[in-house]
């Protein structure tokens, strides 16, 4: 199946392409790099085991950076990767031409559809709001039964209708607190277990009227849990962070930033979420410390549930399309010149030189002038300096020292680099000859 679009004329709108099938081979081409039968080898299928799934129902790169860096406008054409879909979402309010969203989990990509499908055809920002803001009611098994269902597309609807084990009907996740499953869900959930275990609530924080309050809660509560010896052994293990979507490529880059000391690293980022950034504006720190959103004053919560961007929203919805397919391979299946924008979250965490070199060759042809291409780290330093061959970076502008400023902005707080590439004007004029053309259809 092709999901090549013409982007010259703007293809019809809708929310996928079918016929589709979950393909999971997509997420092991991605993940596994060595033998079956050596250590790294069964770290990665122990990943892909759990990476399969349902992971993240919220994503957690904080939308404001990436629209600083992104520079949207009516004419942009984005590429994203899905994941939760907030963030597709998220662009859809700056309303940029066309974003272009991919994920490798079919549970992603329904997800994205799902909000794309809610904010298109419920009635009004009250019933949208309940659906994805406070997500547990049984009211929303009405309304999706009412209004999204008959305009779902099968590949989302046959997932969301589809049963979960000892868990019914996924649909039923939005009358439960859809932030409390998944795999993200499940972790932060078993996080705020082990706190109660040592005699602490993370939900303390959000009580908390300054930001000097913030430490003082934090300096008494969760960060005493960090120095624990049995917690730092468990931060040492791989299988652990799955529930934060970090394959064992990507727990080595954490590592190597920690020096060691994965718990120390662990509650830095922690103490980042929790003190720098006020406690009632910060989305990320109310979904980690009370697994849910600001319902009573609405604004600890993303740009896209406010009430402010719901008629900006609708408007947009039908500038989307949300595939299942790779990064690389959707690029492979583009035209030439055709995108202004490429948001990579940490996927580039997971690949080697060879996939990076591959991936950043379709990104130059596909690239129009002064295209922006924007990703996060789990460790500090960006990978393209020691991956691409000189030919290829030479092409692009980055400023490390920008990297330092835009993290120190991102509220999420768990990464450790964010990273944008320009590529410079002139670049476009080189020979689009050595460059692959697109594939046939």
């Amino acid at each position: 199946m092709s999901v090549q679009k013409e982007m010259s004329t703007p293809p019809e709108p809708k929310t996928g392409v079918t016929p589709e099938k979950p393909d999971a081979s997509l997420l092991k081409k991605a993940v596994h790099g060595h033998s079956a039968i050596s250590k790294r080898g069964v770290l990665e299928r122990l990943f892909t085991m759990s990476f399969r799934g349902f992971v993240y129902p919220q994503i957690w790169e904080d939308p404001e950076v990436d629209l600083d860096a992104l520079k949207l406008d009516g004419n942009t054409r984005i590429m994203t990767i899905a994941s939760g879909g907030c963030n597709v979402m998220n662009y859809l309010t700056e309303s940029p031409e066309r974003v272009q969203a991919i994920d490798l989990n079919p549970a992603h990509v329904a997800l994205a559809r799902l909000k794309i499908a809610a904010v298109k055809y419920l009635p009004n920002y009250e019933s949208f709001f309940l659906f994805f803001g406070h997500a547990d009611d049984k009211v929303n098994i009405i309304n999706y039964n009412k209004y999204i269902a008959p305009n779902l597309d099968k590949f989302s609807k046959d997932y969301w209708e589809g049963h979960s084990l000892f868990r019914g009907k996924r649909i039923n996740y939005f009358t439960k607190n859809l932030y409390q499953f998944g795999l993200l869900g499940r972790f932060i959930s078993a996080v705020h277990v082990l706190a109660k275990i040592y005699g602490k609530d993370p939900r303390e924080i959000l009580k908390a009227k300054s930001m000097e309050e913030q430490l003082e809660i934090f300096n008494r509560t969760l960060g005493p849990i960090f120095d624990k010896p049995l917690v730092k052994r468990i931060c040492n293990m791989p299988p652990a962070l799955y529930g934060l979507g970090i394959p064992p490529a990507q727990f080595d880059e954490l590592n190597e930033a920690s020096g060691g000391d994965m718990a120390g690293l662990l509650k830095a980022r922690l103490r980042r979420l929790a003190c720098e950034f006020p406690i009632d504006e910060n989305y990320f720190a109310w979904q980690a410390f009370g697994r849910g959103y600001d319902r009573e004053n609405k604004k600890a919560i993303p740009r896209y549930l406010t009430k402010a961007n719901y008629e900006i929203l609708k408007k947009n919805a039908d500038r989307v399309e949300v595939h299942h397919t790779s990064i690389t391979g959707f690029l492979q299946s583009q035209p030439a010149k055709s995108l202004d924008c490429y948001v990579f979250l940490d996927a580039q965490d997971w690949m080697n030189a060879s996939q990076l070199t591959t991936l950043w060759k379709e990104v130059l042809r596909t690239s129009r002038p002064g295209a922006r291409i924007i990703f996060r780290t789990a460790g500090i330093h960006s990978p393209l300096s020691r991956a691409l061959p000189q030919d290829i970076l030479s092409r692009f502008h980055y400023d490390p020292d920008a990297s330092v400023e835009a993290v120190k902005k991102d509220r999420s707080s768990i990464y450790g680099g964010f990273h944008v590439y320009t590529l410079n004007e002139a670049s476009n004029v080189q020979s689009l000859e050595t460059a692959r053309k697109p594939q046939t259809p």
